[in-house]
């Protein structure tokens, strides 16, 4: 099986600051973790080979700008995001791609939701492009990727979690979600196998 790169995109989620390093918000859960587990280097990778085939490479930032946004507090996880949200301005230092990343972006989509597609425009302008498959990357695999991976496939798309592109605070976690995105999307794929059905 192979892919018309031209129907395919990578959504690229929660590259930011706040997620991945250690001085982030949220780095105290995420950044051991994710620096033990080598995926940034990993995801830098695939990024580059993707857009080298021709597929762009779009990435998502949680941002809170003035007024909230679609920020809506009905979580433990929103909550406190949303009383932090001054670390999530989209132009706060925290709210920005880590610098492995910031050159990479095609394109960058700030929301309020841990669906990358959810609260912005992002379906439309994939379906006006023809695209109707997904690769994932990001952080966390149990968060921003599973809701994002659900969600697509709900709107009709193909959504494939890259495997080896995503980390989450515990191995355990990680590999629970992807069990579960196994299952309830077109599946999960290592870098490898998704850069080989581009042909």
């Amino acid at each position: 099986m192979t892919i018309d790169p031209r129907r395919v995109a990578v959504l690229a989620l929660h590259w930011q600051v706040n997620v991945i390093e250690p001085l982030g918000f949220f780095g105290p859960m995420l950044a051991e973790p994710v620096a033990a587990s080598g995926v940034v280097d990993r995801a830098v990778q695939f990024h580059t080979v993707a857009r080298a085939s021709g597929v762009p490479v779009i990435f998502t930032r949680f941002t809170v700008p003035e007024g909230e946004g679609a920020l809506v507090r009905n979580t433990g996880f929103m909550r406190a995001v949303g009383e932090a949200q001054e670390s999530f301005r989209p132009d706060a230092a925290g709210a920005q791609l880590i610098a492995p990343m910031r050159e990479q972006a095609d394109e960058v989509i700030d929301n309020q939701k841990l669906s990358g597609l959810a609260g912005s425009n992002v379906a439309e302008h994939l379906a006006q492009r023809g695209i109707d498959t997904l690769f994932l990357t990001g952080v966390a695999t149990n968060l921003t990727v599973e809701q994002t991976a659900r969600h697509a496939t709900e709107l009709g798309l193909e959504a494939y979690t890259i495997s080896d592109c995503v980390a989450a605070a515990a191995e355990e976690i990680h590999a629970a979600s992807l069990a579960n995105l196994g299952l309830a999307t077109a599946g999960c794929l290592t870098a490898v196998e998704a850069v080989a059905l581009l042909g």
